[in-house]
């Protein structure tokens, strides 16, 4: 194999060493073997940090929870019934924020601390 550099993308190619040289873009930077290796050394270790994980479950539970929260304001922008109360929309936002305070908590990244989401949450139907 023969492996190149896109030094405008940072990723990494690879071709068989019998693959003609006009299939690969001149815009690809050959690698030495010692460049390969420190490439494959850092993509080997670089496993997902503990701080990795939780911001990635944080950002999923954001994400998850944004249809409830632009129901209720819809509802409420053309007068129509909300499918939850004031209160519950009020829990919703405080949970929110509880979620993008969590990697500034002295309890980050430790997942049995994390925010807790109000319990009626679960029982929502997108």
């Amino acid at each position: 194999m023969k492996y190149f550099h896109n030094p405008e993308t940072n990723e990494v190619h690879a071709y068989d060493e019998d693959a003609p040289g006009e299939f690969i873009p001149s815009s690809l930077l050959p690698m030495s073997e010692a460049q390969v290796q420190a490439y494959i050394t850092s993509a080997t270790t670089a496993l997902p940090t503990k701080e990795d994980t939780e911001r990635n479950w944080r950002d999923n539970e954001l994400t998850s929870l944004m249809w409830l929260r632009e129901r209720h304001r819809d509802q409420l922008e053309i007068k129509a019934p909300t499918s939850i109360d004031g209160e519950q929309f009020k829990e919703l936002l405080v949970y929110m924020q509880a979620l993008r305070d969590w990697p500034q908590s002295v309890d980050f990244p430790d997942a049995d601390l994390r925010p807790l989401a109000p319990p009626w949450i679960a029982k929502q139907v997108q």
